[in-house]
């Protein structure tokens, strides 16, 4: 077996795989090699609850022994990853990145754990947080028992909430790809920050059995990983109905499309660009030279004139909220970390009934106006943020330059379902990693991410590694 080395570490999961396959990589030595860079450098990058080593060596042995056996399970088979802690793990403490439930154990995994270990991947970390996922509006990086999350590429910056540590533990080579959600950003936001693929799916592609629910109707699972092709991957493993999801909807998940497009119709949002940092404008600007490759563009889409973001925002407080009454009523909220987050549940309680019935009745013509300025598209493209990776010590409230742009996708996407991917294209202020995204209607992943990868078959932006932790 050959030494394992950062280009293995770093490789995306299809080379891996075939190594694995053809067994010149050992499942076990590459598994201790990732169990040792959570250990060296995970603290560092605030990006690491548990590191679930026996669990991992056990299910890594097994793999290995399957694989010698020819009983090979797929590309996941002998693949390391790390999950998001908010989903459940059995026997393992599950903490929410909150103080008030640090020792929290279940005795059950979460269905994405449990088809990730049907698919052979080996579980070797529990990634930091956000506490409680953002429920109560942090308002600043430091916002969990674990402190806060830093991108690899500058630790002064933080590394996008709330699936801080599944960035930043993706980015810096301490595990192949790794599991996040999203409510409102939670994937596309560190993806951008961090310089990885991040694929926020259609609501309902992914069972939600076993993760923590912050807004019942709007959470979402998915795959941050080297690339596209790795999301394309992941998503395949967990996606599907769960009868234990009533969310969750049985519709086919094929990757890659049976017949991919030569010519992609894209759409541009009007006004995409407008009061973002230069840098993220210009990388924009370069991407869509690249894309014109195999795309075709409609410039100056506009967004339905409706209230995505308050109906977002409304949404979240009454069902955040509801989620953790027990804690806001308790008064156990004080424990938590963040300022905001000791009283910021509290308006959820007080929240009119007709507040949050009037928000979710908009969301059906939110969705047919949303359906409607898609359907003509195979994908709408954006800048994924408006800025590079924040500092650390930076509070929320205070102005930061580029902050618009095509970042109102998020919400608007959000409160309907939609599925998203960001991925790299390149470099902004401090050297920081900018993210391009694209959207699409409900189901249309595959799409998504055939184009994102044909970008990235074009560009090298993916391959990038950050300066920290360096040579492994």
């Amino acid at each position: 077996m050959p030494e394992i080395s950062d280009n293995i570490l770093f490789a995306p999961i299809r080379e891996q795989a075939s190594q694995i396959k053809e067994r010149k990589l050992s499942p076990v030595e590459l598994t201790k090699a990732y169990l040792d860079r959570l250990d060296r450098y995970g603290e560092k990058l605030g990006a690491v609850v548990t590191i679930t080593r026996e669990l991992a060596l056990r299910q890594a042995k097994e793999a290995e022994q399957e694989i010698l056996m020819g009983n090979y399970r797929g590309l996941l088979h002998g693949i390391p990853y790390g999950a998001k802690d908010l989903l459940a793990t059995k026997g393992i403490p599950t903490t929410w990145g909150a103080e008030p439930y640090r020792n929290q154990k279940f005795d059950y995994d979460a269905t994405v754990v449990a088809k990730l270990r049907a698919a052979g991947a080996i579980l070797v970390a529990k990634l930091a947080m956000v506490e409680l996922a953002g429920a109560f509006g942090y308002g600043k990086a430091d916002a969990s028992f674990t402190g806060p999350g830093r991108t690899p590429w500058n630790l002064d910056y933080w590394s996008g909430g709330s699936s801080a540590g599944s960035g930043a533990a993706t980015a810096a080579g301490l595990v192949s790809f790794a599991i996040g959600s999203e409510t409102s950003g939670s994937i596309i936001t560190p993806a951008a920050y961090c310089g990885i693929a991040g694929l926020r799916p259609t609501y309902g592609r992914v069972s939600r059995y076993g993760a923590m629910a912050l807004c019942w109707t709007m959470d979402k699972l998915g795959p941050m990983a080297r690339s596209a092709d790795c999301c394309g991957i992941v998503l395949a493993a967990i996606a599907g109905k769960d009868p234990n999801d009533a969310s969750s909807l049985s519709k086919p998940f094929s990757f890659p499309e049976p017949e991919e497009k030569k010519k992609y119709k894209m759409g541009i949002l009007k006004n995409s660009t407008a009061n973002i940092q230069k840098e993220v404008r210009q990388n924009f600007e370069e991407s869509l030279k690249v894309l014109g490759q195999f795309c075709e563009f409609v410039e100056d889409l506009e967004l339905p004139k409706l209230p995505f973001g308050s109906v977002v925002g409304t949404i979240v407080n009454a069902e955040g909220a509801a989620a953790f009454r027990d804690l806001l009523e308790s008064g156990k909220v004080k424990e938590l970390r963040a300022a905001n987050d000791k009283w910021g549940g509290y308006a959820g309680l007080l929240l009119p009934a007709v507040d949050y019935l009037d928000a979710m009745r908009w969301r059906g013509p939110m969705k047919r106006e949303m359906d409607k300025l898609y359907a003509p598209f195979d994908a709408i493209v954006s800048p994924a943020r408006g800025t590079v990776a924040l500092p650390i010590d930076r509070d929320f409230s205070r102005a930061y330059p580029g902050t618009g742009g095509g970042t109102a996708i998020i919400p608007a996407g959000n409160a309907v379902g939609q599925p998203a991917l960001s991925i790299p294209n390149g470099f902004g202020l401090n050297d920081l990693p900018t993210g391009i995204q694209f959207t699409g209607r409900a189901w249309s992943e595959a799409r998504l991410i055939a184009i994102a990868h044909a970008y990235q078959e074009r560009t090298d932006w993916h391959k990038k590694r950050p300066p920290f932790p360096g040579k492994g």
